[in-house]
């Protein structure tokens, strides 16, 4: 539907496109917040420099790699080792607070609003901030919840206990082995319920959120919308950023809002109702 090649960059003056959505969203019936990582890069939750070197400095000297990131990938040799890592980031990007309270400052300006987030980031950020957990839709899965490796069953199953465990008794980047987490139905090892391959799990809940947001969609579409991306890049757009771009199309009423720094696009033809900021998120949701 839409040409790359007709896509429009912002070059308005930042402060009239604040304004622009401070309207926009005064004046919306519903508002959906289509969410990706620089949301939370915004929020202080970022995954190499100072904030590397401050929890993984003894992974860094011992294997090489200079983020959490390539930490991820990193050939480990045991389950051990895989799982020292591991539950120490998943401790850290879930179960700790946002450094910046970025997502407190969004929910301020929604939480009298008709919202539904829609989000691909996987750090539970919208909930710990008191977002409402039945108008939140996580795509991609969720660093608090494990899955079978098989999966030998569409379940999911909540991590906190054992990674706090797994953080806590290890030593010398290694956990103790009868830490090491398994299956509660078949005994094969689990694995984070991240969608990465065919094997992700969707269970029960995914499902009911699935559904949540496309009644959500269809009970709104008519209306006069605001559809909020903040954070989005080019890895997924099939997710957010396209649908979005064809909901703003085809209801003359909505709006299109975008907030990324460097990457705040929209098609030519929904330009004229559409308002891109080229900027740090925290900072222009503190302006609003």
């Amino acid at each position: 539907m839409f040409s790359k090649r007709k896509i429009s960059r912002s070059t308005e003056n930042c402060s009239e496109q604040i304004e622009r959505l401070r309207e926009a969203l005064a004046q919306a019936e519903a508002v959906v917040i289509g969410a990706g990582a620089g949301l939370s890069a915004s929020a202080g939750f970022v995954y190499d420099g100072e904030r590397f070197q401050k929890y993984f400095s003894d992974f860094e000297e011992t294997y090489g790699f200079h983020d959490m990131y390539s930490g991820g990938f990193y050939p480990y040799s045991s389950l051990e080792e895989h799982w020292a890592y591991w539950s120490r980031y998943i401790y850290i990007n879930r179960y700790m607070d946002a450094p910046k309270p970025v997502y407190d400052t969004l929910l301020g300006l929604v939480k009298d609003k008709d919202y539904f987030v829609i989000t691909t980031n996987v750090d539970h950020c919208f909930q710990k901030a008191g977002f409402d957990k039945k108008r939140l839709f996580y795509t991609q899965g969720d660093y608090g919840l494990f899955q079978c490796s098989e999966p030998c069953c569409q379940e999911t199953f909540e991590n906190e206990e054992i990674v706090r465990s797994m953080t806590e008794q290890q030593s010398g980047m290694r956990i103790p082995s009868e830490r090491l987490p398994v299956c509660p139905r078949c005994g094969k090892p689990l694995t984070m319920n991240l969608r990465s391959d065919q094997t992700f799990v969707e269970d029960e809940g995914w499902h009911k959120a699935a559904e949540r947001y496309q009644l959500f969609i269809r009970r709104h579409q008519k209306l006069r919308m605001l559809y909020l991306e903040l954070g989005v890049g080019y890895n997924t757009p099939g997710i957010i950023k396209y649908p979005f771009w064809q909901m703003t199309a085809g209801n003359g009423e909505a709006v299109y809002g975008c907030v990324n720094a460097g990457e705040a696009y929209a098609p030519e033809e929904i330009r004229g109702r559409s308002i891109c900021i080229n900027g740090d998120i925290g900072e222009v949701l503190k302006q609003l």
